[in-house]
């Protein structure tokens, strides 16, 4: 546990999870955003998340940010979470305006917050490893937190649809800063990038939490302003954040789609850092084909060690397994191809 009093974590499970929908739509044909499935019986990915960031950060510093369209889902993977924990907005308008919100939320509570950003919907097969790393780039905001830390993948593969940073120089405490973002390259390209140093950008990232809202002001402070104000209007009415939704959903219908990595990040090289993450068995299980990738190492290490502890594939009614999706969704690709 990070002894910390000021350390939050927000995990990210506000996305609708479109690139997997072959996988993740239910029988009565609603997709169901990948966050809120299973990989193989247990847990949904959201809830391993959570579990990621409780191995680090106290359970009331814990939250998720969310969508409203989803309540069905989240409301049972979130039914232990406090509450005022559980930052819902109106309908997902990218992931920066999902951090955005959640920022303001935790600001609201402590000014002197630092905060850990988790994607809802990712696969670590090693969990210890990438802790360590955790602990390593929420160090770093111990001595200097005026600069954010990336959590870079060291690769095992050139996968040519994931984004890739690229380390520059070194920073003052020992790790680097960021060089360069790469965005889905071509394999050789990927291949180019790794053998340069190049890691696979995870998306998650330690930094205060007042300079990533100075970050968004530099570029979206009409945004920014209009949404603090809705907020503190709520605040000064002695009622929660949340008080103010009507004017927040009005407001969401109006903004565009904002990407965090690609609006946010790109173009600030110079002020963001990178820690080098080991290998791990991470996968952001974001297609189908990365899917049945993380599923067929999981076979093969379940047998190696002889798992009597293995989940089954079956579904249940309220719950999507990947796994089981894959292995369907493979038989139907292979009897197409024989037709």
């Amino acid at each position: 546990m990070i002894n910390g009093e000021h350390v939050w974590s927000v995990v990210l499970a506000g996305g609708d999870g479109t690139r997997l929908r072959a996988l993740t739509t239910a029988p009565c044909g609603t997709p169901v955003p990948k966050q809120f499935c299973s990989l193989q019986g247990g847990r949904t990915l959201l809830e391993d998340a959570v579990a990621r960031a409780s191995g680090l950060i106290d359970e009331d510093r814990i939250c998720a940010i969310v969508a409203q369209q989803h309540r069905k889902w989240w409301s049972q993977s979130l039914s232990y979470m406090r509450s005022e924990n559980i930052i819902v907005q109106p309908r997902n308008k990218g992931t920066a305006i999902g951090v955005l919100y959640s920022l303001l939320h935790i600001l609201a509570r402590d000014p002197q917050a630092r905060v850990l950003l988790l994607p809802a919907d990712h696969y670590v097969r090693d969990e210890l490893v990438l802790r360590q790393s955790l602990r390593i780039a929420l160090s770093r905001l111990d001595s200097d937190d005026s600069k954010p830390v990336l959590l870079g993948l060291e690769p095992d593969e050139a996968d040519p649809e994931l984004g890739y940073i690229l380390p520059g120089s070194r920073d003052p405490l020992g790790g680097r800063f960021v060089g360069r973002f790469v965005e889905k390259p071509t394999q050789q390209l990927a291949r180019e990038i790794i053998a340069s140093g190049g890691l696979w950008n995870t998306f998650i990232i330690a930094a205060s939490a007042q300079q990533l809202l100075n970050m968004y002001m530099q570029r979206y402070a009409p945004i920014v302003m209009e949404m603090k104000v809705i907020m503190s209007r709520a605040s000064s009415a002695g009622l929660p954040a949340a008080a103010g939704w009507a004017s927040i959903t009005e407001m969401y219908e109006r903004l565009p789609e904002v990407d965090f990595s690609r609006h946010l990040l790109e173009g600030r090289e110079a002020d963001l850092r990178v820690v080098r993450v080991p290998a791990c068995g991470w996968s952001d299980l974001g297609t189908p084909k990365r899917v049945g990738e993380t599923i067929r190492r999981l076979r093969t290490m379940n047998r190696a060690h002889h798992s009597h502890h293995a989940h089954h594939t079956t579904e249940t009614d309220v719950l999507i397994n990947l796994a089981a999706r894959h292995a369907h969704f493979e038989r139907a690709t292979a009897s197409e191809a024989t037709l």
